[in-house]
C-alpha cells in the first residue's frame, strides 16, 4: 500500500487526452481520420488505465492532496492548479474516462461520413480533460476552469453541424442557461474568498464552522446558507435541474456520441458532483438542503412526464436523463451524498448505453429518429436490442440491476429524511418510477417489437436519400450496426447490470467516501438507518421484490405493453379526451415559450433602451455629439471677436485695463446706481 499518489502520474491523467485532442485538432489533416481516431483513443485510454490504477491504490488507502503548480499569490490568496484524490474524485475519473473511451470507439463508426471527423475527436478529447480538471480539482479557481471548459466545449458540441439552424440555436440556448447558473456559481465561490479567505476546499472545509456564525451583510439570512444555494444554482444550470432544465432536451441537435458522453454520463453531474464534494458546507444549512430537495423532486416527476409524448428517440432518453438528475438531487437534499454519487456512478453506464444504442438504431433506421417509423428492429438489430433491454431494465429499476440498488437507496433516503420538502419528494420519486417504466419501455416496444412501420414511412427522416426519380420513398431494410458501434454497446451494457451489486456495500455502507463526504448523523440520520437495514446487495434484492416501487415499475411496463402493443387505440383516446395535458405537454409546460416571450423579449427591450436611450442619446448624442456641438458653438461666438483689426485689439486692450483699475470698486456699483436714480427721480 503506497502512502500518496505520483504527482508526475496523476497529471497524464487530464493531459494525455489533452495531447490527443492538440494533435487532432491542430494537425488533422496531416495525420488524416485514423491518426486522429487513434491519437485521441489512445489518450482516453492511457488516461483510463491510470485512473484505474490510480482508484486500486485509492482503494488500498492513498491519497493525494498538493499543488501541482502556482499560478500567483495575491496577498494571503493563493491561485493554484492542484489534485485532490480520493475515493470520489478516483471513481469519478474511472467514470469519466471509460464512458469516454467508449465513445470514442463508437464514434469511428457512427461518424464515418461526416466531414468534420478530426474536428469531432479533437473536441470530445477535450472535453474529456476539461473533465478530469474538475473532478481532480483541490480548489474552487480549478473546479471553475473546469466548469466552465465543460460548458465550453459542450456549446462547440451542441452545434456541430454549425449549418444547421436548430443547432445553432439550440447550442447558443445551452451556452446563455448555462451563464444564469454560473452567475450564481461565482457568487458563491465569492463569497467563499471573501470570508474564508481562500481557494483551496481542505482550508474552506476547516473554517466551515465560523462562516456558519456570521449573517449576510444587511439581512437575518445565514451566511452559509446563502453561499450553498448560489453554489447549487451554478449546479441547476449544469445539471439541468428546473428551471434552468430547458436546455438540455434541445442539445439532442448535437450528434448522438455527444449526447452519451456530456448528457448523459458526465458534464450534466459535475453539479451532483459538485454538491457532494462540498458536503462539508451544504451539512450546515437545512435550509439550502431543503431548497434542493424541492427543487431535485420537482425535476424528477414533472420531466419525466415530458419523456411519454416525446417521438423522437433521442429526445425520449434526454427527457429521462432530466428525471434521473433530478433523483440524484433528491439524494443530495436528504443528506445523503454518498447515494446520490452512486446513483450518478450506475446512471453513467446505463445512460451511456441507452443513448449510443439509439444512435445504433438510428444509424440502422437510415437516420429516421421518429420512433412512430420502427417498429419490430429486434430481428433485424438483435445485438442493439438486446443491450437496450438491458440498459432499459437497469433504468426502471429491476431487482439485481445497477439501476435499482442506486434508484431504491435514493427512495429510501428521502423516507427516512426529517427535512421540510421531504413528503413530497418522496411521493415525486415513488410516482416517478411508474413514469420511468412506462416512457422507457414505451420506447421499447414501439423501436423492437409490434408491427414494422418502416416500409413506407409517413414521416422520412432529415438525412434520408432514398427517393426514386418519381419522389416516392423505396423500402429499406434495417440492419445491425458495425463493430465499431456494437462493440461500447456490449461493454457499457456489463457494468449497468452488475456494478450495482458489486460497489453498493463499500460505497454507502463501507468507508470507500469516509474521508471525501461529511454527513453529520446528529442530524440527518438517513444514512445511519438505511445502514441498520442493510443486510447484502443480495438480500436488498430480494426483498426489493416486494416493495412497491417494483410493483410500480412493473405496472409501468404492462400498461406500455397495453397501450402500444395490444390495444394501441388507446394513447390515442387518451390525447383526445385529454386534449389540454397533451398540450401542456407538447409546449414542455410553455417553457420555452415563457423564457422566449417574456424574458427575452424583457431583454432585448431593456437592450433596445439602453441602446438607444442610454448609448445613442446620453453617450453619443450628450457626452459626445453634444460635446462636440458646445465646443463648436462656443467657437463660432468667439471667432466674432477675433476681427483682424488693430484698432478693435487696442480698444479692447484699454478696456481690460481699465477693468482691472477698478475691479475693486464693482461692488459698490450698485449702490452708486441706486443713489444716482434717487437723485434723478426722486425715488
Amino acid at each position: 500500500m503506497s502512502a500518496t499518489l505520483n504527482p508526475n502520474l496523476l497529471l497524464a491523467v487530464p493531459l494525455a487526452p489533452l495531447a490527443g485532442a492538440i494533435l487532432a485538432g491542430f494537425f488533422g489533416k496531416a495525420i488524416g481520420r485514423r491518426g486522429s481516431h487513434i491519437a485521441t483513443i489512445l489518450g482516453v485510454l492511457v488516461s483510463f488505465i491510470i485512473s484505474a490504477f490510480v482508484l486500486k491504490d485509492v482503494i488500498d488507502g492513498a491519497r493525494f492532496n498538493a499543488t501541482v503548480y502556482e499560478w500567483m499569490v495575491l496577498g494571503g490568496l493563493k491561485m493554484e492548479v492542484g489534485f485532490l484524490i480520493d475515493g470520489l474524485s478516483a471513481m469519478m475519473m474511472c467514470v469519466v474516462t471509460f464512458v469516454s473511451l467508449m465513445v470514442h470507439i463508437y464514434t469511428i463508426g457512427y461518424m464515418e461520413e461526416d466531414a468534420g471527423y478530426q474536428r469531432f475527436f479533437s473536441y470530445i478529447s477535450l472535453f474529456t480533460f476539461s473533465m478530469l480538471m474538475l473532478v481532480m480539482s483541490n480548489n474552487f479557481l480549478q473546479l471553475f476552469f473546469g466548469w466552465e471548459a465543460v460548458g465550453l466545449v459542450s456549446y462547440l458540441l451542441i452545434g456541430f453541424w454549425y449549418t444547421k439552424p436548430t443547432a445553432i440555436f439550440a447550442n447558443m440556448k445551452a451556452f446563455l442557461v448555462n451563464r444564469v447558473g454560473d452567475f450564481g456559481f461565482i457568487l458563491g465561490i465569492g463569497l467563499i474568498v471573501a470570508y474564508a479567505g481562500t481557494l483551496n476546499y481542505s482550508e474552506t472545509f476547516a473554517r466551515a464552522g465560523d462562516l456558519a456564525k456570521l449573517t449576510f451583510p444587511g439581512t437575518e439570512w445565514m451566511l452559509i446558507t446563502v453561499t450553498c444555494i448560489c453554489l447549487f444554482i451554478g449546479a441547476m444550470g449544469k445539471s439541468a435541474q428546473f428551471p434552468l432544465h430547458v436546455w438540455l432536451p434541445d442539445s439532442m441537435e448535437g450528434p448522438t456520441p455527444i449526447s452519451a458522453l456530456i448528457h448523459a454520463a458526465t458534464m450534466v453531474t459535475a453539479g451532483i458532483f459538485m454538491v457532494a464534494r462540498m458536503s462539508p458546507l451544504f451539512e450546515l444549512s437545512d435550509t439550502a438542503l431543503s431548497f434542493i430537495l424541492v427543487i431535485g423532486a420537482i425535476t424528477a416527476l414533472f420531466m419525466g412526464f415530458l419523456g411519454i409524448i416525446q417521438n423522437d428517440i433521442k429526445r425520449v432518453v434526454a427527457y429521462s436523463t432530466l428525471s434521473q438528475l433530478g433523483y440524484m438531487t433528491v439524494a443530495l437534499g436528504a443528506s445523503a451524498y454518498s447515494v446520490a454519487v452512486f446513483h450518478l456512478m450506475t446512471h453513467a453506464f446505463f445512460k451511456a448505453l441507452l443513448f449510443l444504442a439509439a444512435g445504433s438504431v438510428i444509424i440502422g433506421m437510415h437516420h429516421d429518429q421518429d420512433i412512430r417509423n420502427m417498429g419490430g428492429l429486434r430481428k433485424y438489430m438483435p445485438i442493439t436490442w438486446i443491450t437496450s433491454l438491458l440498459g432499459s431494465l437497469a433504468l426502471i429499476g429491476t431487482p439485481l440491476f445497477s439501476g435499482f440498488y442506486s434508484k431504491d437507496s435514493i427512495i429510501e433516503a428521502v423516507h427516512e429524511s426529517h427535512l421540510w420538502g421531504a413528503q413530497f419528494a418522496y411521493f415525486a420519486v415513488v410516482a416517478g418510477v411508474f413514469v420511468t417504466a412506462f416512457y422507457s419501455f414505451r420506447m421499447y416496444f414501439l423501436v423492437f417489437h409490434g408491427k414494422e412501420h418502416f416500409h413506407h414511412k409517413p414521416f422520412p427522416g432529415e438525412h434520408d436519400h432514398h427517393d426514386d426519380e418519381h419522389g416516392h420513398h423505396e423500402p429499406h431494410t434495417p440492419h445491425e450496426s458495425p463493430w465499431v458501434v456494437w462493440l461500447p454497446l456490449v461493454l457499457l451494457a456489463i457494468p449497468s447490470v452488475l456494478i450495482g451489486y458489486l460497489t453498493i456495500q463499500p460505497m454507502l455502507y463501507g468507508e470507500f467516501f469516509k474521508d471525501s463526504i461529511f454527513v453529520d448523523a446528529t442530524k440527518h440520520h438517513a444514512m445511519k438507518e438505511m445502514g441498520a437495514a442493510f443486510h447484502g446487495a443480495w438480500a436488498m434484492a430480494l426483498h426489493g421484490l416486494q416493495t412497491l416501487p417494483f410493483w410500480l415499475a412493473l405496472g409501468g411496463v404492462v400498461t406500455a405493453y397495453a397501450f402500444y402493443l395490444v390495444k394501441p387505440e388507446i394513447p390515442a383516446w387518451f390525447q383526445s379526451k385529454f386534449g389540454f395535458i397533451n398540450r401542456v405537454l407538447e409546449n414542455k409546460y410553455y417553457f420555452d415559450a415563457f423564457n422566449e416571450k417574456v424574458l427575452a423579449a424583457g431583454a432585448r427591450l431593456l437592450g433596445t433602451g439602453l441602446w438607444k436611450g442610454g448609448d445613442a442619446a446620453v453617450i453619443d448624442g450628450v457626452l459626445i455629439n453634444g460635446t462636440a456641438r458646445g465646443v463648436g458653438g462656443v467657437a463660432s461666438l468667439v471667432r466674432n471677436v477675433q476681427t483682424g483689426r488693430l484698432y478693435w485689439y487696442a480698444l479692447v486692450m484699454i478696456l481690460g485695463v481699465l477693468g482691472l483699475m477698478t475691479w475693486q470698486l464693482w461692488p459698490n456699483l450698485g449702490a452708486a446706481l441706486d443713489a444716482l436714480l434717487r437723485a434723478l427721480f426722486g425715488r
